[in-house]
């Protein structure tokens, strides 16, 4: 048998915290290597649906999401296969680069520090230059000191307001050895739209392919590319069996568009390579899951900037409650709200949901719920047995009203404290609040 191809090397771009610019920076490094006739394989630290849309379109291939928390290291070296070909691995990072729980998990506490030093990848930090100048070396020095297991490639400088405040900065950090990949001066018309819970997703981004150009071409101008990817090192592959999440049927349909987008390409992979088949249908398009599927799932999403057009959707919620009759049907967060009563919109309106749970929902008064979930089911689910344990995450701000049917697993937080969304479960109809990431060894 010949030996497995060996993985391109690799960056993590990171940063001091949320809101510097590493998406936009992320973005525009894939783009312009792609213009550079390289292929480049995007990852992205920690769970998250929105960004990995993104990096798909820069960089033509599909991006993967690496979580120390949720993953065991053997798995988060069999996800790395997905660079296969490639000539350069990039990585975003979320929120700052040592943030993440109090306690660890499967790897580490999710930060993307942990990935770094698990992958071996250097980390390009993305620093927000507004209000200082010399004082921003201070910021790469106290990660290295922080983290002595990490290399700091070098800094990207973004938002410099000048080019005298580039050079007081590029004084400071020369001063301490620090490399300087790039300097970004303030440009507003590269800054992608909102993508807070991704009301704005890719698929969705008006004239995204320009945007992207753009920022290819800024980061061209401004960033030092050969320089970055001589930062680069060998990807370091954890030995060991990656354990695959089963499938939860033979044949899965599966609601996907506006308002069901958001499923994980490591989970529907890992469905495939056990030889379950995807049947992908649309809600929004009033279309009711296959009859010759086996189950369903309904992904996370937005039902609620859809909801008129789901409680208008006479033939889905007619097919979907016969399905249900005689066959699983499992619903993640937006997809749980949608299995459920009712759904209260942000105005206050009250929407007719699918009715297979009696799950009540309301975005009137936001509360945002966020964090990573360890769930211990209390009753089968789709492809589980009970007393399954299951790592996954929550991001919404929806409350819930009412929860009045059995309830499907014990849920806590990172911290081991129990959270009221312990997802529910009525005849062959389950849903949770939390988006499955993996099992828990």
């Amino acid at each position: 048998m010949l030996p497995p191809d060996p993985l391109p090397p690799g960056l993590i771009i990171s940063a001091a915290a949320s809101g510097t610019g590493k998406t936009t920076v992320t973005l525009g490094l894939l783009a312009a290597f792609r213009a550079a006739g390289l292929e480049v394989q995007p990852f992205k630290s920690g769970p998250d649906y929105i960004d990995p849309a993104f990096h798909t379109a820069a960089s033509g291939r599909v991006s993967v999401n690496l979580d120390t928390w949720a993953m065991p290291a053997p798995r988060i070296g069999a996800l790395l296969a997905a660079a296969t070909g490639a000539d350069l691995v990039l990585a975003e990072g979320s929120m700052g680069l040592c943030d993440g729980v109090a306690a660890a998990g499967e790897t580490g506490i999710g930060a993307s520090a942990d990935l770094a030093e698990l992958t071996g990848w250097p980390v390009v930090l993305v620093i927000d230059t507004s209000g200082q100048a010399q004082s921003a070396t201070a910021t790469a020095l106290g990660f290295q000191a922080m983290r002595p297991g990490l290399t700091i490639a070098g800094v990207v400088l973004n938002r410099v307001a000048s080019p005298r405040h580039e050079a007081l900065i590029r004084d400071g950090m020369a001063a301490h050895g620090v490399a300087v990949l790039g300097a970004l001066p303030r440009r507003a018309t590269i800054e992608l739209p909102e993508r807070h819970l991704g009301l704005v997703q890719a698929g969705e981004t008006a004239d995204l392919h320009c945007i992207l150009d753009e920022a290819g071409a800024f980061i061209t101008a401004h960033c030092d590319l050969d320089a970055l990817r001589h930062a680069a090192r060998t990807t370091r592959v954890q030995p060991g069996t990656a354990r695959r999440m089963p499938p939860p049927g033979q044949r899965i349909a599966l609601a996907q568009d506006a308002a069901f987008s958001f499923t994980y390409p490591h989970l529907l992979a890992d469905w495939r390579a056990q030889g379950a088949e995807i049947l992908p249908f649309s809600p929004l398009g009033d279309e009711g899951p296959d009859d010759s599927a086996t189950v369903c799932w309904l992904p996370g999403g937005y039902p609620e900037l859809h909801a008129g057009a789901l409680a208008a959707a006479e033939r889905f919620r007619a097919r979907l409650t016969a399905f249900a009759a005689t066959r699983p049907v499992h619903g993640e967060c937006g997809g749980y709200m949608a299995m459920g009563a009712g759904l209260v919109d942000a105005k206050g309106q009250r929407h007719r949901m699918a009715g297979l749970l009696g799950l009540e929902t309301s975005y009137e008064k936001r509360r945002m719920h966020l964090g990573y979930r360890l769930a211990r089911l209390e009753a089968a689910m789709p492809g589980m047995a009970k007393g399954t344990r299951l790592r996954g995450h929550e991001f919404h701000y929806s409350t819930i009203l009412a929860q009045p049917d059995m309830l499907l697993a014990q849920v806590e937080d990172a911290n081991g404290t129990a959270v009221p969304e312990t997802g529910s479960r009525r005849g062959l109809a389950s849903g949770t609040y939390f988006h499955l990431i993996g099992e828990a060894t």
